[in-house]
């Protein structure tokens, strides 16, 4: 096992352009995000996205600059995340996932051990771009691509360095009939240090 971080796999040349705190966001040890999301979302979608949490996927209520910490660290070539936003009444929703380097510029980002996306990314202006490519229904080693359009909608992502340190990411899902039925925004920054997971 290599210590390159699995981001780095999937830049390839382009990993240079990164500044320092989306290269650090993206370290292969363990470390930890943390910074608030502003969360929203269309009220028709209600319905559909607390299904989808039933999954463990997405976030089914809306907030403005709500706490979130973003946990991460590696397992063999597989590297976990673990999302925790903290509402104001105290009520934590917890979004779990686990990525993986799917070859080229992709990597898949699991939400259960069946369902994933998979994205492509690179590098433009020194902000990280993420594009949905399709999902991924996972049974066995067999991968079957679902279009996106008929679950949510296209996955665009993009993270931009902030000059004090840390970074910006703006996460968007947009469907072609719909519109943009889902975002979340936020400021964060990565902790380099020993801790515990809980």
């Amino acid at each position: 096992m290599d210590n390159i971080p699995l981001m780095q796999k999937a830049l390839g040349a382009q990993w240079e352009q990164l500044p320092p705190g989306l290269q650090a966001h993206y370290q292969h040890g363990d470390n930890r995000d943390v910074g608030a999301l502003d969360i929203d979302y269309p009220g028709f979608m209600q319905p559909y996205l607390s299904f989808l949490r039933l999954l463990g996927a997405l976030v089914n209520r809306r907030g403005k600059a709500v706490p979130t910490t973003v946990k991460k660290w590696m397992e063999g070539e597989t590297q976990r995340w673990k999302r925790t936003i903290t509402f104001p009444n105290g009520k934590a929703i917890f979004f779990n996932s686990h990525w993986v380097y799917a070859g080229g510029n992709e990597i898949i980002e699991y939400v259960s051990p069946l369902m994933g996306l998979r994205m492509a990314v690179a590098v433009k202006d020194g902000k990280l771009h993420y594009s949905g490519r399709h999902l991924v229904l996972k049974l066995g080693g067999l991968l079957i691509p679902i279009p996106e359009w008929l679950v949510l909608g296209h996955t665009t992502i993009v993270e931009t360095a902030l000059d004090e340190g840390g970074f910006a990411m703006d996460f968007r899902l947009t469907h072609p009939w719909l519109g943009q039925v889902f975002s979340y925004a936020g400021k964060f920054r990565t902790l380099r240090k020993q801790f515990y997971f809980i």
